[in-house]
């Protein structure tokens, strides 16, 4: 499929007023177009609207206003479509004890209504590391294995859009080196991806595109390269030769920090000071340099910039 894999227009969800609490407006307005084929970043601080979003387009929850759109099926018109062009890897555990990875991934194929021929069971189980526990018990496994089979158990409808809630959460690094390999293969295979997580360095690598949701907004929406360079904020680092001392003259809008070991970390702003003016103020103050680098705003920095109500906000 070319052009978006999802498409939504005008989404809204207010949750009606219960025990004596007020009514909640957990989305308000949202557009938002994910393209087909890309590994999509929705982020946002806790309460900001990402799971209300993740559950209306597993038709879960239902929406208040708007239209949602799922692989070219709208979720009024054919909801059943739309559901089964998107699987969902939960951030919760919810697992049958009782059954195992096995049955687990056959149970869950059943449920969409795929034919016993056209299963992938094995398949999948040897992608995610559990063909030798495929028939334990889910009970004993691992943290780390029963967040897999979830995984295993949003893939077995072949879906064209993969939602990964938080999959990291908690996880050791051996697991989330092999998500991530499952993720960029499947990635690779065709499959949208959007991915939610706390762990902005992730979603600065692995995402293509990311929108940042706050107090149930879009407020920002654009590819990772563009979103990085929102923020004209460098720093320079020097590490000086001795002790720098301790008036230094600063120009116009230049900050000092001074870190631990002795470097020197100058703030400044690409529109406003040249690295040269800053390197003139070092050299004035008879500053020897020994190292040098730079450093650029990163996705937290620009997270922070858009999600604070007393952080700069990004151009």
């Amino acid at each position: 499929m070319t052009g978006n894999a999802i498409d939504i227009e005008g989404l809204s969800k207010t949750y009606r007023a219960e025990g004596g609490m007020p009514e909640k407006v957990a989305l308000e307005g949202v557009d938002l177009a994910i393209p087909s084929g890309s590994i999509f970043g929705l982020l946002g601080p806790n309460g900001a609207g990402k799971s209300t979003l993740i559950n209306i387009l597993a038709g879960l929850v239902t929406k208040t206003t708007g239209r949602v759109s799922i692989w070219g099926f709208d979720q009024d018109v054919n909801p059943r479509q739309s559901r089964a062009a998107i699987g969902v890897m939960p951030q919760e555990l919810n697992l049958d004890p009782f059954f195992t990875p096995r049955e687990s991934l056959e149970t869950q194929a059943g449920l969409y209504g795929v034919p016993k021929k056209a299963r992938r069971t094995d398949e999948i189980l040897e992608m995610i590391g559990l063909a030798d526990k495929a028939d334990a018990y889910s009970r004993s496994l691992s943290g780390g294995m029963r967040r897999r089979l979830l995984l295993g158990k949003a893939l077995v409808h072949s879906p064209a859009v993969l939602v990964l809630d938080e999959p990291t959460a908690g996880v050791d690094i051996e697991l989330r080196q092999m998500l991530w390999q499952n993720v960029r293969r499947l990635n690779e295979a065709g499959m949208t991806i959007i991915l939610t997580t706390h762990y902005l360095e992730e979603a600065e690598e692995m995402c293509d595109e990311i929108a940042i949701v706050d107090h149930g907004r879009v407020v920002a929406q654009d590819s990772t390269a563009n979103l990085l360079g929102r923020l004209d904020a460098k720093t320079l680092v020097i590490v000086p030769e001795g002790a720098a001392p301790d008036d230094i003259t600063l120009p116009e809008g230049v900050t000092l920090e001074r870190r631990a070991g002795g470097a020197l970390a100058f703030g400044y702003r690409r529109g406003q000071t040249g690295p040269e003016d800053v390197l003139d103020a070092v050299r004035a103050a008879g500053i020897r340099i020994a190292e040098l680098a730079t450093e650029e705003p990163d996705l937290q920095d620009v997270f922070l910039a858009l999600t604070s109500g007393t952080a700069a906000r990004a151009a």
